[in-house]
């Protein structure tokens, strides 16, 4: 009778190299993760009917404010620097970056400081806020 290893042995294994063409990341880099409260998958969208180009712009905001390295992220303020590359990045035009931008500041869950700065909550709501203790220093 053959050893078990010698038999397994004369198997190639089916478990292929990730393919960095396929996959699109480039050699050496891995994910990053980001850092998004829980309330927003259990109350905020179920309370507010966003559309998914709304969402996709909350949560570009949101990661640019408070999960990357930001001088004011103690205020939740972060800067969009240009509306063309924002757009670009998210698939869409620039006249519909603007009118996602006034619903989710007719939502509440963002308000222009000026133009091109934006306040982003942590928790989303004011509400929310309150609840989980977030506290924004006076910037208004």
């Amino acid at each position: 009778m053959e050893d078990i290893r010698t038999v397994l042995s004369q198997f190639r294994t089916k478990k292929k190299e990730p393919d960095v063409q396929k996959s699109g990341l480039k050699p050496g880099k891995t994910p990053i993760n980001s850092e998004i409260p829980d309330v927003f998958f259990d109350v905020i969208l179920k309370e507010y009917k966003l559309s998914r180009q709304e969402i996709s712009l909350l949560m570009f905001l949101y990661r640019q404010i408070w999960c990357r390295p930001n001088l004011y992220k103690s205020h939740g303020i972060g800067p969009l620097n240009s509306y063309t590359e924002l757009s670009t990045n998210l698939g869409f035009s620039t006249d519909e970056l603007g009118t996602y931008l006034r619903a989710l500041e007719n939502f509440g869950l963002l308000e222009t400081v000026r133009s091109g700065q934006y306040f982003i909550r942590k928790y989303f709501t004011e509400d929310l806020d309150i609840q989980f203790g977030q506290n924004y220093d006076e910037f208004f």
